[in-house]
């Protein structure tokens, strides 16, 4: 959206409105601007969540399985978690067959005990990463 845009939204003029968004983004608190493209008009028809177990948490196994991930152009999230799974990675694939490649390639990976997978159905929800609640006096 514009900058002009958002300021009609907000109920400033748009000068302001530009000072404040730099400002957040100077402060960190917009971190950057992402173009959210459609998976399956790309050829990524389907989407996986491998839950991965290391065969320990010792930093030089997490430092080598976190830079393998990060090499993998089919994972597109990576989240390190407490409790009985170690990591949730999702990813995307054209088909089950590169998923299936790509699977027997994450097992072996550094330090991987075993990988465990869930192929979704659809996506219900999938909102901004926080809840922004925006009070401009409106009555919904």
């Amino acid at each position: 959206m514009t900058n002009v845009e958002l300021a009609k939204r907000v109920g400033i003029s748009a000068p302001p409105c530009l000072r404040r968004v730099r400002a957040l983004e100077d402060a960190g608190v917009i971190k950057g601007y992402r173009t959210i493209l459609d998976e399956a008009s790309l050829g990524y028809e389907i989407t996986i969540f491998a839950m991965v177990n290391l065969t320990s948490q010792a930093g030089a196994d997490l430092s080598s399985f976190e830079s393998y991930v990060r090499s993998q152009p089919l994972v597109r999230e990576c989240w390190m978690l407490s409790g009985d799974i170690d990591f949730v990675l999702k990813c995307v694939a054209r088909d089950l067959r590169s998923f299936q490649s790509f699977v027997a390639e994450l097992t072996a990976a550094p330090a991987v005990r075993n990988v465990k997978t869930a192929l979704t159905l659809r996506s219900i929800k999938d909102d901004p990463i926080v809840p922004l609640e925006l009070d401009l006096g409106e009555t919904a």
